[in-house]
């Protein structure tokens, strides 16, 4: 392998007919540029989706209440019902493994009647009533002052939290909103802290324009009483919200006296279990990728070994001659293989050559656009243990495309190969 002479016979055999050498090696570049290309576009769409879920608890699942389907204990069917803050103290109490119970209520929103005033403008907003660890399961980044905090759940306190929306709207270019006043339905709320969203596509304007206030606050000013609008349950990193979903179930529908078979009565969405499937997908497009590449791959080689094939049956009489002068059929074989081995590396690795420098364009493209502009596809790239696979794979691919050849050489005898012309 080492010696200068086998190379340079290697090197002169490949050179000796030029085109012919490229357009069979242009067949394994080809397998495992669209081979990278491919695993390269799966993680690009894959950080692009996931990125959409930045910030958010995906394990959660949020809940709310709707009309039962079934009578059950002399109750109707059809009958509405609501959740209360005892529900809450009865889920955290019975399941240890949730990390978050957060309930949740809901007053107008951005299309509604205008809901809010500030000096002499007025518009309308979502108003929400939350608690502090909301923003540990929504994504959200708090640019200036806070967001809620226990103390205002405690006491009650009549303060806000505005989205950027909500100061384009009612503030002036300049103006600082923290430490100011609006009115929520005539209800005075200072602002101790404004927000902008994580969330990205075509709901991220409207996001930014919400009021979030301490929950308790919101059922004592707004006359709500006990009344929680819906929930949003995160479960401990070790457990599934999935697996806790059938028994958090159960716990409400024994609470409010709902028949046990009611799927109907209690409203879910459960993350976890959507992000699961869409993690399902994209191991699916990764095994697609590696498919398709391998097969036009298989392609290439099946030509390198055609191709040798020619070229052992146009050195016949070479072959002949080496044999003649005492050449072991072992030299014969190692020096096709090593042609083919040669041939299918260079070319290969010339693929993922390519293929790399596509990808890190791509990249820098993708770099220089607006953090908050909207897309689906971010950092596609390629792990590098894809890059030792493929080298393996090129290794043995060369072998292969120059075994038969390789065979076919060395079962030729001396004398016949001679007298080949």
């Amino acid at each position: 392998m080492f010696k200068k002479d086998n190379w340079d016979e290697i090197l002169q055999a490949l050179t000796a007919n030029p085109f012919r050498t490229i357009l069979t090696a242009f067949g394994v570049f080809w397998g495992i540029f669209i081979l990278v290309i491919l695993l390269a576009a799966g993680n690009g769409l894959e950080n692009g989706i996931k990125k959409g879920f930045d910030g958010i608890a995906t394990n959660t699942m949020f809940m709310w209440s709707q009309t039962t389907s079934k009578a059950y204990k002399g109750l109707p069917k059809t009958r509405r019902y609501d959740f209360r803050n005892s529900d809450v103290t009865a889920l955290k109490a019975a399941l240890p493994d949730l990390l978050y119970v957060s309930p949740r209520n809901q007053l107008g929103d951005f299309n509604g009647t205008n809901n809010v005033v500030r000096g002499t403008k007025t518009s309308a907003f979502t108003i929400y009533g939350d608690y502090p660890e909301l923003i540990k399961q929504q994504p959200m980044d708090i640019i200036k002052g806070r967001f809620v905090n226990q103390q205002d759940i405690e006491q009650k306190r009549k303060v806000c939290v505005i989205g950027k929306g909500v100061i384009s709207e009612l503030y002036g270019k300049e103006e600082e909103a923290v430490g100011t006043y609006i009115k929520i339905n005539s209800i005075n709320f200072m602002v101790v802290g404004v927000y902008k969203s994580k969330q990205q596509g075509g709901n991220a304007e409207q996001e930014q324009k919400n009021i979030f206030i301490p929950f308790t606050t919101f059922q004592q000013a707004f006359n709500y009483g006990d009344k929680v609008g819906w929930m949003a349950l995160t479960a401990k990193d070790e457990t599934s919200i999935t697996d806790l979903k059938p028994k958090i179930l159960e716990i409400i529908k024994s609470l409010h006296s709902i028949n046990p078979t009611d799927e109907r009565a209690v409203g879910n969405f459960d993350l976890y279990e959507q992000f699961n499937k869409v993690q399902s997908l994209f191991n699916i497009l990764k095994v697609i990728a590696y498919f398709v590449g391998t097969l036009v791959l298989i392609s290439g080689v099946i030509g390198i070994s055609n191709i040798m094939l020619i070229v052992v049956k146009e050195r016949t009489k070479e072959i002949g001659i080496r044999r003649a002068l005492g050449a072991t059929p072992g030299a014969i074989r190692s020096q096709i293989l090593t042609e083919s081995i040669f041939l299918t590396i260079i070319s290969g690795m010339l693929g993922i050559a390519v293929a790399t420098g596509i990808i890190a364009v791509l990249n820098m493209a993708l770099d220089s656009m607006p953090a908050d502009q909207n897309t689906m596809f971010a950092n596609p790239t390629v792990d590098l243990g894809v890059v030792f696979v493929a080298l393996i794979i090129l290794v043995g691919s060369g072998l292969l495309a120059g075994f038969i050849p390789a065979q076919t050489a060395i079962n030729v005898k001396p004398v016949d190969a001679l007298r080949t012309e």
